[in-house]
């Protein structure tokens, strides 16, 4: 079984190989599955407040509330690009750039199994959304 440091001692000949595709895929199918728990918990949580809630609790679990679905709000659009993500492996383009198509790399994919674009492909666009060029 492949762990970080086995994949990141492979060749670089070795890119996005059968086993590493299944690492990533396995990594992302548990990520997956973390969220959707997480999601049920929260939705569990939620009922259970307003039962126990009196009403010098209710501006507490009001705040607590509000960060609890602003965290999962981004959990949910995690989702999509955890399933986005799992198509670029079964369509054989998964941890290559999407705007030049260079490999983005196995570090940042290890950090970010979500990632679509190369360091320096995300750089060029948030300097362009910073309204900056690169020329």
């Amino acid at each position: 079984m492949l762990t970080e440091k086995s994949i990141l001692r492979q060749a670089k000949k070795n890119y996005m190989n059968e086993e590493q595709l299944e690492f990533f895929k396995e990594r992302l199918m548990q990520q997956k599955q973390d969220i959707i728990e997480s999601l049920k918990e929260t939705s569990e949580n939620l009922q259970n407040q307003d039962r126990e809630a009196d009403d010098n609790d209710r501006a507490s679990l009001e705040e607590e509330r509000w960060l609890e679905l602003r965290i999962r709000e981004r959990e949910a659009k995690l989702l999509s690009k955890i399933d986005e993500a799992l198509a670029r492996i079964e369509d054989g383009s998964y941890g290559y750039c999407e705007d030049t198509g260079d490999e983005i790399g196995l570090e940042r994919i290890l950090v970010r199994p979500t990632a679509t674009l190369s360091i320096d492909a995300k750089q060029r666009r948030e300097s362009i959304e910073r309204g900056f060029s690169d020329s």
